[in-house]
């Protein structure tokens, strides 16, 4: 190919806070990447990373691999695992994945999502009415944080409505899942993680099997009862199956979700000429679902998505073996100027933003990525139709240590109250 191998350290912390730059020169340079550090391929192109979701030969099944080696782990905390964490959609090849999908299916239909716009709006305007309340800084300005104060609890108050989970619970919930995310995302800086991921994910276990007992002495609409009454023919989800889909829910409806706001949300205040479109236009609801894609293409939640090779594959030339891992980069996908004109750009009214693969694509494009986008559309207007002159407070925001998930610890803003 004539091309030099690239030297990248995705654990620096400049790479954290702009892994664009290297993603670039790796698409340019590099296509087909060993990283050292990750132990792992590196595909970055869009085609390859399509064609890499799409390839039966790139496995999602990589967590009961990893538990059959992980022999520092008691064996009770592996089984744990295995029993929570393993039975994700994320982490399951056909055919059991696509009986799986087909039955959780059943809780995220269009019809389903729509039930929920209602109290996607109150959620919304209530965290709104906080922020307004609170002290302003002498200058008639009210500062707060975008993700203690609106990014994070949305989604999460959401996803705890879907499942039947009081408001109450969603502090101890969130330190589980914050737990279980050290494992699955991969923080590099904390040693214990698999021990506390095990702990968390028993305790979450725990706490599931006791709220689906409870739904099924007294059902009611929400998705949780869809889930529990979903079947096909005669098939039905297991126990299991409905508790790990349950925590898959709980952990990735406000994981991702989350850093959709806080990255989409940078973005637009980084560039005012679309801030200023986008609030000009707050009540054109096409231009607000293309401002979603746009922010998921340009900065959104997904970096890399991990694969393990059942078979050895060619690309570009180069030969990955089997049993391998892989790093498909939907960030870098997103950038790539094959697909995308001035990729680098931030365009609310870019005609192909839809082409955007950070949700997944093909069998593994996201079930909840419709409530994600649903979420973004109610919750975008109102938080700058009530906010007037939203302004980036934090010049230099600091971000979470994970390849797989890229999102801000906090990011601090102020507005003006919006007039009674």
């Amino acid at each position: 190919m004539g091309m030099q191998p690239v030297t990248v350290d995705f654990s620096s912390p400049e790479v954290i806070a702009d892994p664009f730059s290297v993603l670039h020169r790796l698409m340019r340079e590099d296509p087909v990447h060993w990283n050292p550090g990750l132990r792992g391929w590196c595909l970055t192109r869009y085609d390859d990373v399509t064609s890499g979701f799409l390839d039966k030969r790139f496995s999602s099944d990589r967590v009961a691999p990893f538990l059959e080696q992980a022999t520092h782990l008691p064996g009770d905390l592996r089984e744990e695992l295995r029993r929570v964490i393993s039975l994700w959609l994320v982490f399951v090849d056909p055919p059991d994945h696509t009986r799986l999908r087909k039955l959780v299916a059943h809780g995220f239909t269009g019809r389903a999502i729509r039930r929920l716009e209602t109290r996607i709006r109150e959620i919304s305007v209530e965290l709104v009415d906080v922020i307004e309340s609170g002290m302003n800084d002498g200058s008639g300005r009210v500062r707060f944080d975008l993700i203690r104060d609106f990014a994070y609890p949305l989604p999460a108050r959401v996803i705890a409505y879907i499942l039947g989970v009081p408001v109450s619970d969603i502090g101890e919930l969130k330190r589980w899942s914050d737990d279980i995310a050290a494992f699955v995302l991969g923080a590099r800086l904390d040693e214990d993680k698999y021990r506390r991921s095990a702990q968390s994910a028993r305790e979450m276990r725990c706490y599931f099997e006791a709220l689906i007992a409870r739904r099924r002495e007294d059902p009611g609409t929400d998705i949780i009862d869809d889930l529990i009454a979903a079947h096909d023919g005669t098939d039905r989800l297991s126990e299991d199956e409905l508790v790990a889909t349950c925590v898959l829910l709980l952990f990735a409806g406000h994981e991702t979700t989350t850093q959709l706001f806080g990255n989409g949300i940078l973005a637009l205040l980084r560039h005012p000429d679309q801030q200023s479109d986008f609030v000009t236009n707050l009540a054109d609801r096409g231009l607000v679902e293309n401002t979603v894609e746009e922010m998921l293409r340009y900065d959104g939640p997904t970096v890399a998505m991990v694969r393990i090779l059942n078979q050895h594959v060619t690309v570009h030339g180069v030969e990955m073996a089997e049993g391998q891992r892989v790093f498909i980069f939907p960030a870098a996908a997103g950038r790539d100027p094959r697909v995308f004109d001035a990729p680098d750009r931030f365009d609310i009214r870019r005609v192909n933003a839809r082409r955007q693969v950070n949700f997944g694509h093909g069998i593994h494009l996201c079930l909840g990525a419709r409530l994600a986008r649903t979420e973004a559309r109610i919750a975008l207007p109102i938080l700058f139709g009530r906010l007037t002159n939203l302004r980036l407070e934090d010049k230099q925001p600091s971000w979470n240590d994970s390849l797989i998930i890229r999102g801000l610890k906090s990011l601090s803003l102020s507005c003006r109250r919006s007039q009674p």
